[in-house]
């Protein structure tokens, strides 16, 4: 039986993450999730960062709790961390979010909410 790899989430402020948006991106504004792969081999797959106050906007936007809201974010982020870049992959994340979106009884996750 196989098991998942291990990643760490923190969940800060849009301040924090405006920052590491600028520092790391070169994008000076928040955002409500970024992902840091990491760049060994040993099984870690790096790094997310969630905006706990976008979390919270966008929870009570689409009619849900922030901790949902966290989950989808999280699931986003993870993806990322696989690799897979919604921007330039035909779909492939895309259809990778709604697959585990489905599977883990999340609403409509980023890419849906962009898309629509």
């Amino acid at each position: 039986m196989t098991r998942g790899r291990p990643f760490t989430c923190l969940v800060t402020t849009d301040a924090e993450l405006r920052r590491l948006n600028r520092d790391f991106r070169k994008k000076d504004y928040a955002t409500d999730v970024l992902s840091f792969p990491s760049r060994q081999s040993l099984g870690f797959l790096g790094d997310i960062a969630i905006s706990f106050d976008l979390a919270r906007t966008n929870a009570a936007e689409h009619g849900h709790t922030v901790r949902r809201e966290v989950e989808i974010l999280m699931l986003h982020g993870v993806l990322h961390l696989l690799g897979m870049d919604h921007e330039n992959d035909a779909g492939q994340m895309a259809r990778a979010e709604n697959k585990w979106r489905a599977a883990l009884g999340l609403p409509r996750g980023l890419i849906a909410r962009v898309s629509s």
